[in-house]
């Protein structure tokens, strides 16, 4: 081979290497590295957690007219024992009323805690603002009063009492007109729909 022909050899030579240097530098690199490996796959997505079970129970709101109270099946969160139920069951009560209801407590009110003793009677702890909040009136009074008894003894066989506590202690009523100063059984006196079974037909010492 000539020397000239080796030399255009060598310069072709030169030229394939160059075109492919920088094929690999504009076109090869930029496509590998942007190919995932197995230590860039996505993570699978996390389950969503399980709802929290719920209950269907009796609650009790002013109807419409603002005469009487209405008994309303409402879901609400399940509780573990008598005493947490007991308190899921108050926190709904206390909650916003479904339209078209009222509340029948005071809003601003909450709960401080609940008892529950071996005879039965619920001991139900709230704020301050369930006896500051009442503008006067018997029957808005045995509204509020009620509503909490009879959700306690109604949805919960292992209560037959229950007694209102304000800021820790007892009171003697929250507007002047129902005695508070002991556990109150249920009555459905007020209530358009009664839930009725043999313990409807007792009447409360508060209400003499």
């Amino acid at each position: 081979m000539t020397v000239k022909r080796r030399s255009i050899v060598a310069s072709a030579g030169l030229g394939l290497v160059a075109a492919g240097a920088l094929w690999l530098l504009f076109v090869g690199l930029p496509r590998w590295s942007a190919e995932p490996g197995p230590a860039e796959t996505l993570p699978a997505t996390a389950e969503a957690p399980a709802a929290a079970p719920r209950i269907k129970a009796t609650l009790f709101y002013v109807a419409a007219n603002g005469l009487t109270l209405v008994a309303v099946e409402r879901d609400v969160p399940f509780g573990n024992g008598t005493v947490e139920q007991a308190r899921r069951l108050i926190e709904e009560q206390l909650a916003t009323a479904p339209g078209p209801y009222a509340s029948p407590v005071p809003p601003g009110t909450e709960l401080r805690a609940v008892f529950v003793t071996e005879r039965g009677d619920a001991f139900v702890d709230l704020s301050r603002q369930v006896g500051d909040g009442h503008g006067g009136g018997s029957l808005s009074e045995l509204f509020t009063v009620y509503a909490i008894v009879n959700t306690l003894t109604v949805n919960l066989p292992a209560i037959s009492g229950v007694q209102i506590l304000v800021e820790g202690q007892e009171v003697d009523t929250l507007a002047g007109h129902i005695d508070l100063r002991h556990p109150l059984r249920r009555s459905m006196r007020w209530v358009a729909n009664p839930v009725r079974d043999d313990q409807d037909s007792a009447t409360p010492s508060g209400d003499r």
